[in-house]
Order: C-alpha cells, then structure tokens, then sequence
C-alpha cells in the first residue's frame, strides 16, 4: 500500500480493518461499529475513551496492516464492553490509589484480561500486545486480580507506551473531548450496546471463549451490588475497638510527612470473612439458584477475590455442609424439602473463626432468627412478581418480612 503523503487518516483501511473484526468476532459487531472515530495525532495508536469515542493516529494506522489493526479494534471495543473504567475508577478508591503510574498498571491489568483469550480463529496478535505470560500470571483472570499480583518493575519497563485512553483505565488525557464533547454516546446507548452484545454472546454460545461468556452472564443478570453493602460491613466491623490487626507498607502513613527520610508503615484490617447461607428449599426455582451463584461470584470480588474468606452453606429445612469458595458453579446447591433458614444461620456462626459478615440469600418463606446475630447481616431476596407465587396452596400467605435489623436487598 502506497504511503500516506497528506499525512491524513486513512479512514479506507482503518475502516476495512473494522469490517474485518466484525467477520471474525460477530457478537462484536454492534459495539464495533457504535464507536466512532476521532482523528488524533496526540494519541500514541489508537484508544478510546468511556463516551465510546475512538481516537486514532493516522499514522499508526499507515504502518499497521489491515489484520493488525482489526485487532486493536476488537482489543479498545473490549475495554468499553468490559466497563474497564468503571472498575478501574472503583478499585482506585478502595485502595487510595491515585497518580498516572497506578492508571498505567490498571491499564497493563486490563489488557492482561482482554487478551488471554483475545487471539486466533482469524484475528492475529498485534506486535507488543501485553499478556499474561508477559508478567509471568496466569491466564483467565480478571482486571482486580492480575492488578493485586504485579507492581511496576522491571518486566514493565517497556510498557510506559501503553496508552489505551480514559476508556481504559478511567483517567480523562488531555486529547480526549470530554463529557461535553460531540458525538459520544450516552450512559443509555452505551448500556444499550453492552445488553445487544451480550444477547448475541448467549445465543450462540459456543463462538465466544469462556471471558466473554461469563461477561455476557453478568451484563444479562448483573448481580447486586454486594460491593458496597460489604464495604459497609468492613467499615461497621473497623470501627470496633481493639485496634488494627497489621501493617503495610504498600500505602506510607500520613506520620511520615512530619519526618523527614523515614518511611512509617500504615494500620491494615484485612477484608472481612463472608458466610453465605443459600436458600436450596422446593419453593426456590432453578433461575433464582443461578442468580444465587451469581452473587456468591459477586460477592468473592468484593473481598478481593480472597476465595478462602468465603464460605456457602446450601439449606432448606436442614443445614448441609459448609463449603469453602473454589469456584461458584462448583457448589452443590442440594435441598429440595420445606424452608427453615434458622438453622443455616445458626451453622454459620458455629464456624471457627466467626464470620464477619452474614449473607443470605431466599425467597423470604422460613422462619427468621429472634436474636440479631453478632455480625452484620445481609439478606438477598428473590423478587417474586405475583402474590401466588409464594403459595399454591394458600394464595392470601404471604411471609413474614425479613427483621428490621437486616440489610436487604431484591434479587432479579
């Protein structure tokens, strides 16, 4: 192909290439072809940001032949379908990270995640492409994880090019057009995208690999949000007395700044243990068990993916085993009898050590505990849409509420 002499973007093969992401990754299709494209001599290759805008150096896009650049496609539509920023900008609060070099690594971490699995069956990986091999991970982990297992260092020297943009790791860069910019999609259209592209994933699943599967479950039945109402527990459970249980030195304490040259290591609780009691009884369906999964998944994020601080207790009338968290789908959901919820709850904190935090998860027809447990207490509900879906033998029965010193929350 002849050279770009005007020096201007050459929309023809940046456009081919698209064309040719579409063919190979068409559940893609949609989310690909939502984004448009801004012309930017200041972006290093291409990138986008969280308005689904995607920026591109005209002369990258001289250099970088059609096969590539359908990857770096399929690779920036990722990071917006993955809601990268999002995460990125929720990780950075819970941990008080804050400065470019912290965005870097969540860039490096997304990409970990996107292109584990990104590659072959028509779509080539571009040269430099970051893996997780490349810092020595493993592969099929998400953006949190690989972030909790690297920091910057001498494997990462090379990767100071790395910019994916705002859409990428959430911080805005000066050549973005910002929320106020033209041509952006709105926070509806983007939600839009993610539900059409989900729904193509679901329908034929065997042409997507198991990231995009387990992404397309999610955006179709989003789990709750688990994330802050165990951020609230960890803040209850922190504000007893007894003082901080460690110390790190991943984050300084403020005491340093009054002396000069020492660096003060600052107080640090770990995250709380979660016991999870599943309601397993004949009234739950097997949907409402599938979103019981779902939120045990959830959940395990919101410790940090720490899978050991969590443990799931499957009951109906009787309490079962206690199962420490491998994997969600691993659980034996077993049950099947009448409902008696009391003696989950009353296994879960026999446990050694105690739980922190109690989640359960029901459909609302068992008997509640008459004392308050001695932790916080979140009760997951099935949303029931009709009054004679509780009981088909008696249609005025209607269970008791869950106790008023419970956090509750509807799931579905």
């Amino acid at each position: 192909m002849s050279a770009n002499t005007a020096g201007t973007l050459d929309r023809g093969k940046l456009f081919a290439a698209r064309l040719h992401a579409a063919r190979v990754r068409p559940y893609l299709a949609t989310a690909l072809f939502a984004l448009c494209v801004v012309e930017s001599r200041r972006v290093p290759t291409m990138g986008v940001d969280r308005h689904w805008r995607c920026y591109v150096s005209p002369a990258f896009v001289d250099r970088t032949s059609v096969e590539e650049l359908a990857a770096v496609w399929v690779h920036e539509v990722s990071h917006l379908l993955r809601d990268h920023h999002g995460r990125s900008d929720r990780f950075a609060r819970q941990h008080e990270l804050t400065g470019p070099a912290e965005r870097l690594r969540m860039n490096i971490a997304a990409d970990c995640e996107i292109n584990d699995d990104a590659f072959g069956d028509g779509l080539i990986q571009p040269d430099g492409a970051i893996v997780p091999a490349t810092l020595g991970l493993r592969q099929g982990q998400l953006m949190e994880d690989y972030l909790r297992e690297f920091r910057l260092g001498p494997r990462t020297d090379g990767m100071a090019w790395l910019d994916c943009g705002s859409g990428a790791d959430g911080l805005e860069r000066e050549w973005e057009l910002g929320p106020d910019g033209a041509d952006g999609l709105s926070e509806q259209e983007r939600d839009a995208v993610r539900f059409r592209v989900a729904q193509g994933i679901i329908g034929r699943p065997g042409n997507a690999p198991n990231g995009w599967q387990r992404w397309a479950e999610e955006a179709l039945h989003p789990p709750q949000p688990w994330r802050d109402l165990l951020g609230a527990a960890i803040r209850s459970a922190a504000s007893g007395g007894g003082g901080c249980d460690d110390y790190t030195y991943g984050r300084p304490a403020r005491r340093s700044a009054g002396l000069p040259g020492v660096v003060l290591p600052s107080p640090r609780r770990p995250p709380p243990r979660v016991s999870v009691v599943i309601d397993t009884s004949g009234s739950v369906s097997d949907i409402e068990l599938g979103s019981a999964l779902l939120e045990v998944a959830a959940i395990s994020r919101a410790v940090g993916g720490r899978r050991h601080l969590v443990t799931v207790l499957p009951c109906d009338a009787a309490a079962r085993i206690v199962h420490p968290l491998c994997r969600a789908e691993q659980i034996p959901l077993v049950g099947g009898g009448g409902t008696d919820l009391r003696t989950g709850v009353a296994k879960a904190l026999r446990a050694h050590p105690h739980p922190d935090v109690l989640v359960i998860l029901t459909d609302g027809q068992t008997p509640w505990p008459a004392r308050r447990p001695p932790c916080r207490t979140v009760v997951g509900l099935f949303r029931r849409q009709h009054a004679d879906s509780w009981s088909e033998d008696d249609p005025d029965y209607v269970p008791d509420a869950p106790p008023a010193w419970a956090r509750v929350v509807d799931i579905g």
